[in-house]
Parts: C-alpha cells; structure tokens; sequence
C-alpha cells in the first residue's frame, strides 16, 4: 500500500524522466520493479538493482557515480536499518534524492501518513480518520449544527422538562459516564426516561437482555417511564446530547457512546477500534435498524464500515437519512 502511495505521489506523477537505482534485498527489488512497471508513468528508466546483502556503501557510491541516476529508490525490511542509513547518507552527499519505501511492519488496517515531529521527519499509523480539511469541516459541521438544533430545539427542551417534573419523581436529566474518543470518559446527558434506580434494576432483569454482547437492550423495559416511552421512541432523550457536542465530547454523527462499565466487558480487542474516533448523536446503526440489530458483531461492523470508509460527505448522508427513522420512529425500544 505504502508503495503505490509512493508512486502515486510527487514521485509517481512527476513528468520529468527519472533514472532510478533500485536499492534493498534481491525480492525487495524485484517486486519494486514489478510494482513501478505496474504503476508509475512511463519514462522512469530503472538503471540497476542493488541488494544490501552483496554492496557496500563505497560500492553504491561507486555506481551512483557511473550510472548518474537522479533518485534512488531503498525498500528494504527493518532489520536492515544500519545498511538503509549508510545508503541514505551516501546519496545525500552525492546529492541524490532518496525515497524511502517504509512498509517495515505488518499492519492489516493501518494507514500511514508522513509527518514532522519537532523538525524529526515521522510515520503516523493510524485507523481512524486522519486530519484533513474534512477533519475540520467535520468540527465546524457540529459547531454550527449544534448550536442551530439547540436554537430550534429550545420550547421542545422546556415542554419536556416540565413533562418530566409532572410525571415522575426525580431529575429531569440522566447523566452518566460514557466511553468517548480513546475510550476517554465523559459525562453524557439524557432526559430521563427511566425510573431513578433503573441501573440497579438493570441486574435483576438481566435474563431479559435481547442485545449480544455486553450491551442491554431490553422491548418493554419494565423501568421506562410513561412519558420515557415515547421520547425514547422518536430519540427526544438524546437531545440533551446537543450540549456534549457543543462541548466537544461528541460529534453529531459516530459510533453511539457506550457506557463505561459495558465497555469494559469488550470481549474482542478489535471492538475497542469504536472508540478511535468521537461517539456521536446519530451513526449507521441508527439508520440500519437501531435495536433491531440484535447482535453486538453487526453492531460494530457497522460502526467499523463507517471509520474505514469515513468522509464528511457519509456524515451529511447519515444525518440526513436520520431525519425520516427519527419521525417515524423507526427500531426504538
């Protein structure tokens, strides 16, 4: 991948010719070889092959001299890290740009980028979105979107809180410790639709939990309110979440926060890649089914699908196909 990058980049799209020294061991080069034959624009003439097993640094300088190549090209395995500096240091004294081909490690969904640490060139591995100017307008999309839904929001949020007051003993809000971005905690807001001891009872209905996994989802929770009832069905209690997405903790769209306790009961390392990027308000979940997606796996393929696949337009996409499942109340419980 780290290759065809490279191709595809400067390198890849220049249009001047370039005569290459391929440098690293014999099946490195070869499959560079192959791989350049595949992918870069024609004119890229490759002079030689050189393998760090049989050639001394005086040697490469040797052949630099000889074959006036201008670039040079090292793929090799991190074992051979002392052979690719000497290299390196050659050819900057001659001059000659390097391209270093830096897929040293077995990464299966890593994607890498270059970056500058404090003036130390750097390879970042990263599975979630990287930054890019969709990053940004991902931050100023929930701003602005989260300041115009409370604005709207405002004599919903009062008729419901004295709905709330009226029919049920306890706060208006439901406040509880949720696993956000790295799995860093924070407290998320809800109105509540529960009765006050509803997480102790949680353990005594435990038998009735419909959701695999160490999420509980419960049809008819015999702890919902008559009021929670129906603000759970057209998702009405989350939207004191505005203000966690106002505040940072949240995004309008990502993998729904799970709550601390539950996360800790991940039983598969991989479901921790959910929290690589900041939970949200809505997600594909929401739009897929919500609660009637009753396997934890499917669960998070989904919220995995939208990290691999995340752009700034997939979150309009999503906010917008969330509109019709909210009114009508699509796979609430």
């Amino acid at each position: 991948e780290l290759i065809r990058w490279g191709l595809q980049s400067e390198f890849g799209q220049s249009q001047l010719r370039r005569r290459l020294i391929l440098v690293g061991t014999s099946y490195e080069t070869a499959r560079l070889r192959q791989e350049i034959s595949r992918t870069a624009r024609e004119g890229n003439e490759i002079l030689c092959e050189v393998d760090l097993n049989d050639c001394t640094v005086e040697q490469l300088v040797e052949l630099i001299h000889q074959q006036s190549p201008n670039g040079v090209i090292v793929n090799a395995k991190h074992n051979y890290f002392d052979q690719v500096e000497k290299a390196i240091q050659a050819c900057e004294i001659e001059g000659v740009p390097v391209w270093l081909m830096a897929d040293f490690f077995k990464t299966h969904i890593s994607r890498a980028a270059l970056d500058d640490f404090h003036g130390r060139p750097v390879l970042v591995f990263h599975t979630g979105p990287e930054s890019s100017w969709q990053a940004f307008f991902k931050v100023l999309m929930d701003l602005i979107g989260s300041l115009a839904l409370l604005a709207l929001s405002i004599p919903i949020l009062g008729v419901v809180s004295i709905a709330i007051k009226l029919t049920s003993p306890g706060p208006i809000l439901f406040r509880q410790q949720r696993s956000g971005l790295n799995g860093r905690p924070f407290v998320m807001y809800k109105f509540r639709s529960m009765v006050t001891n509803a997480e102790q009872l949680q353990h005594e209905l435990a038998s009735m939990n419909e959701m695999s996994g160490p999420v509980f989802k419960v049809t008819n929770d015999p702890r919902i309110t008559p009021i929670g009832k129906f603000l759970r069905k057209y998702s009405i209690d989350e939207l004191p979440q505005l203000f966690n997405v106002l505040r940072g903790d949240m995004s309008l769209v990502g993998p729904r926060p799970l709550p601390v306790d539950e996360v800790k009961r991940f039983n598969d390392v991989a479901h921790r890649r959910r929290l690589s990027v900041k939970p949200g308000l809505t997600c594909k979940w929401q739009i897929s089914g919500r609660n009637q997606v009753s396997n934890f796996e499917d669960w998070v393929r989904l919220d995995l699908e939208y990290i691999d696949d995340w752009s700034l337009w997939l979150d309009l996409k999503i906010l917008l196909l969330t509109v019709p499942v909210v009114l009508m109340g699509k796979g609430a419980k």
